[in-house]
């Protein structure tokens, strides 16, 4: 039973999340393109995508003692890229502008503020902060829908995210993460979607990736396996910075979404209740059906049973419309009409439910070659 609320479906499934990687190196102008960009390749594909920001309070985020210290990686990176609130307002804009959701990570309570301030409608929680319980709290307070990445962490600390979250009715999507940045097509580790799906099956489950050999593998995969949203890091190859292996350019998200769409085509879209029957299928396998065929003369008012029919009829090919097949049971019709050795048991030959239901007789008549 699909145990997922409608509300968390509209929100997260088949959503792509696309991180604007090192917030594009703090160029707001780049950033702006990237977001063109990438708009573009999501609405020629017809996807659900929701553009994502990185939001710092850099002055309250890195220690006095620390700012400035160019021999710790992540500092330098969080100094080299900061934005201004007034350039996060234009990217939100853009985001809008291209008709993607906007969507942010804040690593700090004041960014979550920051958050709420630019009306960013679903908030993402990193892997390295899936134990920060204040920053959690601080999140949670706004009751806005968030996406969480599964990173490094225990079987208890995901038990325990989630019940916060669902203890206060707030919508939560799940992602499998592999946190190497880039990935290796070993280290993708898929089989956790299955792991995730299983033990929270009240959420949607997705992928969080970073691998940089293949953008149409993991999809089908991951697509099979029941994920249903993604997020990648994108960039774009304009001849600045140098786009980082884990990052995507339009054309390998391009790749990425024809892949979901193929993926979607083959699964069929329908996995909490049984498939539509095409009629080009039902009439493929009805030619592959045994029809009933008389073994000898037969008189009419013979009386046919389980334990007789052995004796009277066989089956084979082919099924002609009308007959009757190995797919009816019958077991105390009579025979209303004489037949000859070997040939059909049409429904007209019987008395019964087969000729006197008027929707049965029309759909077997219907039937076979």
């Amino acid at each position: 039973m699909d145990l997922i609320s409608q509300s968390d479906k509209e929100t997260f499934e088949n959503l792509f999340v696309l991180e604007l990687a090192n917030n594009h190196w703090g160029q707001l102008e780049r950033g702006l393109s990237i977001v063109r960009d990438h708009g573009t390749v999501a609405r020629f594909n017809n996807v659900k995508v929701a553009i994502k920001l990185q939001i710092r309070d850099v002055d309250s985020f890195i220690h006095e003692s620390f700012k400035g210290d160019q021999e710790y990686r992540y500092i330098k990176k969080t100094e080299d890229t900061v934005l201004s609130l007034e350039d996060f307002e234009r990217l939100v804009s853009e985001i809008k502008n291209v008709s993607c959701i906007p969507m942010a990570t804040p690593f700090d309570e004041k960014s979550v503020d920051t958050c709420v301030y630019l009306g960013i409608p679903i908030i993402k929680i990193a892997s390295s902060d899936l134990n920060d319980w204040p920053l959690i709290e601080k999140i949670a307070s706004t009751r806005k829908p968030v996406i969480v990445s599964t990173g490094g962490a225990s079987e208890k600390d995901l038990d325990d995210l989630v019940q916060f979250f669902e203890h206060r009715e707030i919508s939560l999507a799940i992602n499998h993460c592999v946190s190497l940045y880039p990935s290796e097509d070993d280290e993708l580790e898929l089989d956790q979607i299955d792991y995730l799906r299983n033990r929270y099956p009240e959420h949607v489950v997705g992928l969080s990736t970073h691998e940089y050999h293949d953008w149409h593998s993991s999809m089908l995969i991951s697509y099979g396996k029941g994920a249903r949203t993604w997020e990648r890091h994108i960039d774009i190859d304009d001849g600045g910075p140098t786009v980082s292996s884990y990052c995507s350019v339009p054309e390998q998200c391009d790749e990425w979404y024809r892949a979901f769409h193929k993926a979607r085509e083959m699964c069929g879209g329908v996995s909490s209740s049984r498939r539509v029957i095409s009629q080009k299928e039902t009439e493929y396998l009805d030619a592959l059906v045994r029809g009933v065929y008389a073994r000898s003369d037969l008189k009419s008012g013979l009386m046919i049973n389980k334990d007789n029919f052995d004796k009277y009829f066989y089956l084979a090919i082919p099924l002609l419309k009308g007959q009757l097949s190995c797919r009816e049971v019958i077991n105390g019709e009579k025979l209303t009409s004489d037949l000859s050795a070997h040939s059909s048991l049409m429904v007209s030959d019987i008395d019964g439910p087969y000729g006197s239901n008027t929707e049965l007789r029309k759909f077997i008549e219907n039937r076979g070659l």
